[in-house]
């Protein structure tokens, strides 16, 4: 981040520091005018039912577009309708000229039938009724309105139509999910195709978006986040961090001699804030005076221009003008004129901030932001996902790009201290998963592997490890293929991961024994041997994108825990004695007072992990390598956590002992 000359900043604790090449390849076009991931998109165009994957910015709404007009011109379907989840995203689907760059058709519709306008549901659905009887090819509206007219139509009305769902992730496989049946009934009862896209899909969040079975139908595409960001421009890093705040967020704290908020709120930089969630422990349920405490740390408003909503605020740091958007006012009138604003803000000039509760997340276009702030836990890594899409867009007002969590520091006076740290280590989590999904993509195999197919695939990222197992069955090659991220999400979100990953555990514990029983929970048709398969995939993966890679010569050496070590030499036993998910506790530590670690750790040691035969057969050595060393036994009330893992390993192996010799 920036750091204004007039008054220093506060700089995040950064989680991840991710840096790119600049390749500009994701912004180059085709002859029709294709955007890299627009071109891996419509190589699947004959599909009837498409899941596509793909980040922010990567050029979603244009690739629904040549993928939808093929299929009314080329592939027999007569009507297309796409849904959006709020009506500011509609704009993203407007009248669009093609054929100008390439393409064989424009992308043109009635804007009778653009319903992402002002207006009543009642008259918006029989628009969408009329839609269904008229000679109009395309519809553009609400998820909201899509679900109120589903109700007057049958299913059988959707044939030869193409549904295109915009932020598929607001489908769950919840029954009371109502677009979520939507989709089932259209799938089960009609011819209709559907395209299918997000640039967040976790499972990973507490209810799937698909049932397995249904997933199953999709063809997936899927583009990295990697490969987006690396193929910029203009935009060389990113960052993902945190910073803490005790009370309230905006309120004066006399130690810092500001409030939180004014600490790490950089004027300089083009910024989304959005505050906490309304139901949430960090609000003070008051959302507008939260919004007028936030322009109190930045300055003194001066006036509301009538016309645009825009609040010009003079900073209380500088002097100068800043222009703020309020999206958190619930007056609609006052909600449209905003609205409207920025969809035709051209210059990073036109607006400073944007102060937000549940807008502006996903597909809100403002490529000049520069900082996603976001205040309070949030959940819910398609949430964190789509907020930190909101500033990796590629412009030329910015070299990086920094999220920023604000969130409340667990403090050992306070009666919530257990929600608080648990809250931190789910942050921490997010961040690591984050890492994992911006990281460049390797690929794995046997050392002694030399099938000839894929010796024909191999290059730079391609790396072979001693010990390594490849998966056997199709079913687990596609989990490694498109499913790797979404697994990692599931085994960071892990109640006893979450527990485990600070370092309390050892890592052989977690590798050979967490990380196995999740996979098996999440996959229960797999095989022992695909399960040990995936399992080396998932943890070869965060090792590696965890490590940092460095050439001497004609050698690539690899850090990892502490060390470096000649790619040649990896081998699983290795890796296995790596905790992959540690690094970021590590930073964290070196990074928060010794009270704040100090009520991490308590609250961590308190919290009990059932001990399994699995993981004390994995300590028994670690057992007699601690006598040999120390003289004692382990001692279950050590200060130490690992010190006191081992001394439950070894209560549990007497224990063990004892029932066997009275059985035998």
């Amino acid at each position: 981040m920036k750091t204004n000359t007039t008054s220093n900043y506060k700089q995040p604790i950064n989680l991840v520091n991710v840096n790119y090449k600049l390749t500009g390849q994701s912004k180059s076009t085709n002859e029709y005018g294709m955007r890299e991931m627009q071109e891996k998109a419509f190589e699947a165009r004959s599909a009837q039912y498409l899941l596509l994957k793909a980040p922010p910015a990567s050029g979603k709404s244009r690739a629904l577009m040549f993928l939808a007009l093929d299929k009314l011109i080329n592939q027999g379907i007569k009507k297309v309708i796409v849904a959006v989840p709020e009506r500011s995203i509609g704009n993203s689907f407007a009248p669009t000229e093609l054929t100008k760059y390439g393409f064989f058709a424009d992308w043109d519709l009635n804007l009778k039938y653009n319903l992402c306008s002002p207006g009543s549901d009642t008259s918006k659905v029989q628009a969408f009724k009329d839609f269904m009887q008229s000679e109009d090819k395309i519809l553009i509206c609400t998820h909201a309105t899509l679900r109120f007219a589903f109700e007057g139509l049958t299913e059988t009305d959707f044939n030869n139509c193409l549904v295109a769902i915009d932020e598929f992730h607001h489908v769950s496989a919840d029954g009371d999910n109502i677009l979520g049946n939507v989709m089932r009934k259209i799938m089960e009862k009609s011819n209709a195709h559907i395209v299918a896209m997000t640039g967040s899909y976790f499972r990973g969040d507490s209810i799937p978006v698909l049932l397995p079975e249904d997933e199953e139908k999709f063809i997936k595409v899927t583009y990295n986040y990697y490969d987006q960001l690396n193929g910029y421009e203009y935009l060389k890093s990113l960052g993902i961090g945190y910073h803490f705040y005790r009370g309230r967020y905006y309120k004066h704290d006399k130690d810092r001699g500001m409030s939180a908020l004014e600490e790490i709120l950089d004027e300089n930089l083009k910024t989304i804030i959005h505050i906490p969630s309304v139901n949430s422990a960090e609000s003070s349920k008051e959302k507008l005076e939260e919004v007028n405490h936030i322009i109190d740390c930045l300055g003194e408003l001066e006036y509301q221009d009538t016309e645009t909503g825009v609040l010009y605020v003079k900073s209380k740091r500088s002097g100068k003008i800043l222009k703020i958007a309020d999206l958190v006012n619930d007056n609609q009138k006052d909600r449209d004129k905003i609205t409207a604003y920025l969809r035709g803000v051209k210059t990073p000039e036109d607006i400073d901030m944007i102060i937000a509760l549940g807008m502006a997340k996903e597909g809100f276009d403002w490529p000049f932001c520069q900082h996603a702030l976001t205040i309070g836990y949030r959940g819910s890594l398609t949430e964190i996902i789509q907020i930190i899409g909101r500033a990796t867009r590629d412009s030329n007002n910015k070299t990086h790009a920094q999220f920023t969590n604000l969130i409340a520091q667990p403090d050992a006076m306070e009666d919530d201290i257990k929600l608080s740290v648990n809250n931190m280590l789910k942050a921490i989590t997010a961040s690591l998963l984050m890492e994992q999904v911006l990281a460049p993509n390797f690929k794995f195999k046997p050392m002694d592997d030399d099938e000839e197919d894929d010796l024909e695939n191999d290059d730079e990222n391609t790396i072979k490890i001693k010990g390594f197992k490849k998966p056997k069955s199709q079913r687990a090659k596609d989990i490694i293929e498109s499913d790797l991220n979404d697994l990692k999400a599931r085994i960071l979100q892990d109640d006893t991961m979450i527990k485990a990953m600070p370092g309390n555990i050892e890592p052989e514990v977690i590798n050979t024994v967490l990380i196995p029983r999740i996979i098996r929970e999440v996959y229960p048709d797999l095989n022992e041997e695909d399960v040990e398969a995936v399992r080396q995939y998932v943890v070869v993966d965060s090792v590696i994108k965890n490590g940092e890679v460095e050439e001497q010569g004609s050698k690539k050496f690899i850090k990892m825990a502490g060390s470096f070590v000649n790619i040649d030499d990896i081998n699983i036993d290795l890796i296995d004695t790596i905790n992959p998910f540690q690094k970021a506790f590590e930073i964290l530590s070196k990074n928060v007072t010794t009270s704040v670690l100090k009520s991490i750790q308590d609250t961590m040691n308190v919290t009990k992990i059932d001990m399994t035969e699995e993981e004390a057969v994995i300590l028994w050595p670690k057992i007699k390598e601690w006598v040999k060393h120390t003289g004692d036994k382990p001692s279950i009330q050590s200060y130490d956590p690992k010190e006191q893992r081992l001394a439950q390993a070894l209560l549990f192996i007497q224990d063990a002992k004892r029932k066997k010799a009275q059985n035998g």
